[in-house]
């Protein structure tokens, strides 16, 4: 029973080490995500962090602001969602696809 016990740490502490490693690896994973056929266009990284947000230039106007709010709005919930899509696929290659509340920040 001892040497199954320590078998399972073992493993355990493999697969903590393992997602350790895909965290710092998510980091420089990007995802991208677009609005308005693409006059809003969203860059965010696998831990859910935006890096960048391109608006064209024909867009911007005042009377147009109310629309360029929501195209913006748009594309950061889409790439947000990419984002976290990329974390759970590359996390359930290290847990096999079990579901493990608090283990994905």
């Amino acid at each position: 029973m001892q040497k199954g016990l320590g078998n399972m740490m073992k493993q355990a502490q493999q697969m903590h080490t393992k997602m350790q490693e895909i965290q710092k690896e998510l980091a420089n994973k990007k995802v991208d995500a677009e609005s308005g056929g693409g006059m809003v266009k969203v860059t965010g990284n696998g831990k859910g962090e935006i890096l960048s947000i391109r608006i064209e230039k024909e867009i911007i106007k005042q009377e147009e602001k109310d629309v360029l709010e929501d195209l913006v709005l748009i594309a950061i919930n889409e790439v947000l969602k990419r984002s976290q899509e990329l974390n759970t696929s590359e996390m359930s290659k290290v847990t096999g696809g079990l579901k493990m509340p608090g283990l994905f920040t």
